[in-house]
């Protein structure tokens, strides 16, 4: 899997290159240094609030009593994003690092897990209603554009995965530890009791229906600011499309992205949709492109000095257990 994701990173690295250099990377540049400094400033403040929402969507998922505040929860959704959109890791790199860093900070290691598959898994039924949402603007601006059907397909088909995939956690949880108890004995001791423990979370998660709907709200509340995100971004540009168009193209574009998640970052899947979906309403490929690269610089600001800061703790914790090991063989 390692391998696929190297080289689909690699072609795709090859694609926005080509994609870039074929629109012209002077454009592309003129068009991005419009925003100025100070515009992606905005941009990156704007952002990192964003990400503050969707930490606060996955904090209400935790059920009480709860050993880490808000805080652990936005720093773990930095980190989640950073290791998703900065190295060249799946989405699920970027899940485990999220977890990781929560642990970290202070909720058990089962539970942040657990945590994390619910959380996502709302992101993504939010996502779904957004993609739904963008899809009907696109019928309506644009009812003869030919790639609305086959953006329906793919819809109806994520629709029934992610629908299965909650049967899974609802109903499946119990196969799987089953099947890790027969394991156990022989090749993973320790799979059982974490499995029971994963499942007990999960539904317990699940049974408080307060927690997951105003997960779900919050999420989606940040798929429509995301849009916003992008309609500031090109009114700091100077172009002002108009909000119901910067919608269509945003919850389209993350769309796609979720069809190509084996692909590392997106990389030339967002700057080929941009181009695509940005000429349905006058968007130039210039512009689009400028727009998608500003995004990735964005990413990189927030996302490595937060991989630094995460690696640091990480390194900390490492250098603690080595000189508590060493002490504890002295006193022995």
């Amino acid at each position: 899997m390692r391998i696929v994701s190297i080289v689909a990173a690699i072609l795709g690295l090859l694609l926005g290159t080509f994609i870039v250099g074929y629109y012209g990377f002077g454009d592309v540049w003129s068009a991005l240094r419009a925003i100025r400094w100070s515009g992606f400033a905005v941009v990156c403040l704007y952002h990192l609030g964003l990400l503050g929402l969707l930490g606060v969507a996955w904090y209400t998922v935790l059920p009480p009593p709860r050993s880490v505040g808000p805080g652990a929860l936005i720093w773990g959704r930095i980190v989640r994003d950073a290791g998703a959109e900065v190295l060249p890791l799946s989405q699920l790199g970027g899940f485990a690092m999220g977890a990781r860093a929560v642990t970290i900070a202070g909720l058990p290691g089962t539970l942040s897990l657990a945590s994390t598959v619910v959380d996502v898994t709302l992101e993504t039924l939010a996502q779904l209603v957004y993609a739904a949402v963008g899809l009907g603007l696109l019928v309506w601006f644009r009812p003869n554009a030919a790639i609305a059907k086959s953006l329906g397909v793919g819809l109806i088909v994520a629709v029934f995965a992610v629908f299965a995939f909650i049967f899974v956690q609802r109903r499946g949880m119990g196969v799987v530890e089953r099947l890790a108890e027969r394991l156990a004995p022989r090749w993973l001791p320790d799979a059982a009791e974490h499995t029971r423990a994963l499942n007990h979370h999960i539904h317990m998660m699940y049974m408080r229906m307060v927690g997951p709907q105003l997960g779900f709200v919050l999420h989606l509340a940040g798929w429509f600011a995301n849009g916003i995100e992008a309609w500031i971004a090109l009114h700091l540009m100077g172009v002002p499309l108009g909000i119901g168009a910067v919608l269509t193209i945003e919850s389209l574009l993350y769309a796609l992205r979720s069809f190509a998640f084996f692909v590392p970052n997106a990389v030339g899947v967002q700057e080929g949709a941009y181009v695509v979906l940005g000429a349905l309403f006058g968007l130039s490929p210039e512009i689009a492109l400028a727009l998608s690269l500003l995004k990735r610089g964005r990413d990189l600001t927030i996302g490595v000095p937060a991989l630094l800061v995460w690696q640091g703790t990480e390194g900390r914790r490492a250098l603690r257990a080595g000189r508590q090991l060493r002490a504890s063989k002295e006193v022995r």
